[in-house]
């Protein structure tokens, strides 16, 4: 079948493969939630490398993690050349403009749309600050709200505006929109900064401690390294591969104490997107600098503390 997109055609085959087996939605349902939050999708998106996480059989199928575009794209599709030193190769990455793009990748079997934190423009420099509070295995949720309303208040008195979201499986993400004057390694260092500040407020319930066998499975970690350059995480109204088809879903922050990740599905998301819109509209005009949160790293390193763990020594 053919799907008109703003203008674009997209064929998409096989509409009816069943790509989530506990639910039965198939391919097209994937298609249509994806234009039922267009406007939320592609401002999640919009000129960033994105990694695809593709599930070319469905869910009960294999599941692949694709940097480079997968070939037969059309000419509109639109990528980011990036350098890998570690291996010293490139990848021609999606690089979202328009909606047509994101449902051509769906075509092409993408569930998940794992976007980098910076954009084509300054592909070294963040211009998003990512809080990934990640809960250990003996941690419940009511402890992850509590660890985002210390994040919260963290925020509020470096008059920081934070975005959050559900991320699609047991934790919980905030985003801040910062200046894209810093690297990968500073954004790092100022995230780590922050996350040490959470700790000493909630010392119970919080942990910066990198290495897992070492951390306490009851408590959130907040994870500082998903600001590492090529670390990526869901992006917002992204959908998960898991068999409820969830999706990372945008908050007001006066819902994370009656919100449930599992609430948020393809299913759930479009009425209310269609009724709040999208909650994370307005982050572009939330700019923040990071320098206070390097101070801080600064301090503790000054103080003793360990820098931030280099992503190849994890």
């Amino acid at each position: 079948m053919e799907i008109d997109v703003d203008g674009r055609v997209v064929r998409v085959s096989n509409p009816d493969r069943v790509y989530f087996p506990q639910t039965g939605a198939t391919k097209l349902d994937l298609v249509q939630y994806y234009l039922a939050v267009g406007p939320g999708i592609v401002n999640a998106l919009l000129e960033r490398p994105c990694m695809l996480h593709r599930f070319p059989k469905g869910l009960d199928g294999a599941k692949v993690h694709q940097k480079r575009l997968p070939a037969g794209a059309p000419d509109w599709v639109e990528t980011v050349r990036l350098h890998f030193p570690r291996w010293d190769r490139t990848a021609d990455e999606l690089c979202v403009t328009e909606l047509a793009s994101v449902i051509w990748a769906v075509q092409m079997s993408t569930v998940e749309f794992h976007p980098w934190n910076s954009r084509r423009a300054e592909t070294e420099r963040p211009d998003e600050w990512r809080i990934d509070l990640d809960p250990g295995q003996e941690c419940d949720y009511d402890t992850v709200r509590r660890v985002a309303h210390v994040v919260h208040e963290v925020l509020d008195d470096l008059g920081a505006t934070g975005f959050p979201k559900t991320s699609g499986g047991s934790g919980l993400h905030v985003y801040v929109r910062v200046r894209a004057d810093q690297g990968f390694q500073d954004v790092r260092r100022a995230a780590l900064g922050f996350a040490r500040e959470v700790e000493r407020r909630a010392p119970d319930d919080v942990t910066t401690t990198w290495w897992r066998k070492d951390r306490d499975p009851a408590k959130v970690f907040v994870d500082y390294n998903q600001n590492a350059r090529d670390h990526t995480i869901a992006a917002a109204y992204s959908v998960r591969g898991v068999p409820d088809a969830r999706v990372s879903a945008p908050l007001r922050w006066d819902e994370v104490d009656a919100a449930e990740p599992a609430d948020f599905t393809i299913a759930t998301m479009p009425a209310r997107f269609a009724d709040l819109g999208d909650l994370h509209a307005s982050i572009d005009e939330q700019v923040f600098d990071l320098a206070p949160l390097l101070d801080w790293a600064e301090r503790d390193e000054r103080d003793g503390a360990e820098p931030p763990v280099e992503p190849d020594e994890a």
